[in-house]
């Protein structure tokens, strides 16, 4: 750990933090509906795309009509992305220079429910599976509005608690619209010219091949995959003198990718590829990019609600936990492996000299480092953004146990754009009722009663989160068919599988590189834990936010709780913490920190 990585991660928060105002001001006033400097290029806009679609923007939803447009919206452009997939291979169809096939259909599935809900599972290699056509008109798509749809959540949620004794908690299709064009289209724009200034690739190109100046041997492989053997019995080898150089339209899908919080790489090495991520900047830029939203909806919710301090200890909470994540992990692989260390010293020339630990560089841009590999894992896996710039399975147990924790916390420090905000909400219902129960009075949030009704639906959408992934981990650790795509025995591998249900089911994407999940069994159902994950946690939040918005607003007393305060935000932190341990602490132990232990007595995985 150095001075110098402890000032970039200061320097981050720092950044985000001073943005956290003027952009959280900024959709305060789009989503109210109030006038703002970009409306002369962006409300026509607004009023083509309605009269295209026959929406009628004055019209006002209750809860169920605005989960149900959500759902019909998601399900036929899920729909429209499969078919996509299996059919990009027809000749007229455009932007297929490598005559790239069709998609398999569990595939196609798995990748259509990972997009949809904003997760961004990449069961495939992107620059050899997915044409431009696919990548463009389909994922990026599905980057733009998935991430729309979960800001016109958020919204959705803090006009519930706004609204007095109405039913309606605005219009879907309005803030889906308002939320791409004046959000995203305009921080897209700009952020993609940044990338493109740092060496990002943005073109249409075939890929090409260049020779190699060092040709080498590799072992031959069959159509399995495996090595094959020669007449003699060994190994067959063969010479790579060339290497396919892939590009193509990177950087616009780059930067939705990080500002929508959806983490789906335009190549397969993701953020630690060159023309995805080349200069220092641009990795600063990419997690900047990654928290701006998130960070700014907690300002939208106390302009909107009009308790800017109460944004502000929300803010704080989420800064708290954060700081909390990257520094373990930053420690854990700052102190690397003792065995390594160990076996440095023995290998000294000068043994008697005291071992010097470099940290642990396994899986890690040098041209990154300890420091920022470990900010950009908490930072993408503190919010749905699956991106990645190392590996998270060539992390230290302890290091690794990180971004499996902030998963396990429900997405909400920081959390998707829109699903991070929603998410703390609901744990703030909770919190309020915990305080209630200590003081012995009804529970009491900005106004409004907390009732036996708010708190069945916030804790449905507690447990669902859980009960699904340690189902599917369950029943993927007893059966050949889960167990096959694991690359480590014992505890590493169990975190391997418990890593990826816990990343499809907070829709962040990322996994342990280890994990192979391109099989029948892990396209379905990490597909269908996906699907579960976003849509059955979003309609008992969208209930509660259309219990709110009915009741009357009831005066402050003495007794009730500040939920504007540093105690508010401790007790926030303490029952986001809680919920998370309590859930998941046997399942922790028997992972990551089962191999921690095992690891300083010598046995690794």
């Amino acid at each position: 750990m150095t001075a110098n990585g402890w000032l970039q991660i200061f320097v981050f928060l720092l950044a985000v933090f001073l943005v956290t105002k003027p952009l959280g001001t900024f959709m305060a006033r789009v989503f109210g509906r109030e006038r703002t400097w970009l409306d002369p290029v962006m409300r026509p806009l607004e009023r083509i795309l309605y009269r295209l679609t026959g929406v009628d923007e004055s019209h006002e939803m209750d809860w169920k009509e605005y989960a149900l447009a959500l759902l019909l919206f998601s399900g036929v452009s899920m729909i429209v992305l499969y078919v996509l997939q299996r059919v990009q291979q027809w000749a007229w169809l455009p932007w297929n220079p490598q005559k790239l096939a069709g998609v398999a259909p569990a595939l196609a599935f798995n990748t259509a429910a990972s997009f949809t809900t904003n997760t961004n599972w990449q069961n495939y290699v992107p620059e050899a599976t997915m044409s431009y056509l696919t990548q463009m008109v389909g994922l990026a798509y599905h980057n733009w509005v998935s991430a729309a749809a979960g800001m016109a959540l958020a919204i959705g949620f803090i006009r519930g608690i706004t609204r007095r004794e109405q039913k309606t908690i605005g219009n879907f299709w309005v803030d889906l619209v308002r939320g791409t064009l004046w959000v995203l289209a305009p921080l897209c724009l700009v952020g993609a010219l940044l990338l493109v200034s740092q060496g990002v690739v943005q073109n249409l190109k075939p890929y090409d091949t260049v020779q190699l100046l060092d040709p080498y041997q590799t072992p031959q492989l069959g159509s399995d995959g495996k090595p094959v053997n020669g007449p003699d019995g060994k190994p067959a080898m063969q010479t790579v003198s060339q290497q396919v150089i892939a590009q193509g339209p990177t950087a616009s899908q780059e930067i939705i990718k990080e500002l929508g919080t959806n983490g789906g790489g335009f190549f397969n090495a993701n953020s630690a590829h060159p023309f995805e991520n080349p200069t220092p900047f641009s990795n600063f830029l990419e997690m900047f990019c990654i928290f701006v939203i998130p960070s700014a909806l907690t300002y939208t919710l106390g302009t909107m609600t009009g308790y800017r301090r109460h944004g502000w200890a929300v803010w704080a909470a989420m800064a708290l936990l954060f700081l909390a994540g990257v520094t373990t992990a930053y420690w854990a692989e700052a102190r690397g492996n003792p065995q390594v260390t160990s076996a440095a010293y023995h290998a000294s020339p000068h043994p008697s000299s005291p071992a010097q630990s470099t940290g642990n560089l396994e899986g890690k841009e040098v041209r990154f480092g300890v420091a920022n590999s470990a900010l950009f894992a908490t930072v993408t896996t503190d919010t749905s953004c699956g991106a990645v710039n190392s590996m998270h399975d060539s992390f230290t147990p302890l290091g690794g146990m990180v971004p499996l924790i902030n998963l396990m916390l429900s997405e909400v420090i920081f959390g998707g754009v829109g699903a991070g905000m929603y998410g703390m909400l609901v744990f703030v219902i909770l919190s309020v009722f915990i305080a209630g129960l200590m003081v012995g009075r009804t529970p009491e949030y900005l106004g409004k009663k907390i009732e036996a009704y708010d708190v069945k639906m916030a804790m449905l959408v507690i447990l669902i989160f859980p009960l699904v992934i340690l189902v599917f981990t369950a029943i993927s650790v007893l059966y050949s068919f889960g167990t096959s795509a694991i690359s480590n025995a014992g505890p590493h591998g169990f975190t391997q599988i418990l890593y990826a249900f816990t990343s499809a089911v907070a829709n962040n994407g990322s996994a342990f590189g280890g994990f192979s999940g391109n099989t029948p069994w892990y396209n379905t159902s990490l597909g269908i834990a996906m699907l579960l994950g976003r849509f059955m946690m979003i309609l008992p939040m969208l209930a509660i936010a259309g219990n709110l918005a009915g009741k009357k607003q009831t005066p402050a007393t003495l007794g009730t709780f500040p939920v504007t305060g540093p105690l508010f935000t401790v007790l926030l932190i303490g029952v986001v913490v809680i919920v998370g341990a309590l859930t998941f602490f046997p399942a922790i132990s028997l992972g990551p920190i089962l191999e921690h232990l095992l690891m300083q007595a010598g046995k690794t995985f």
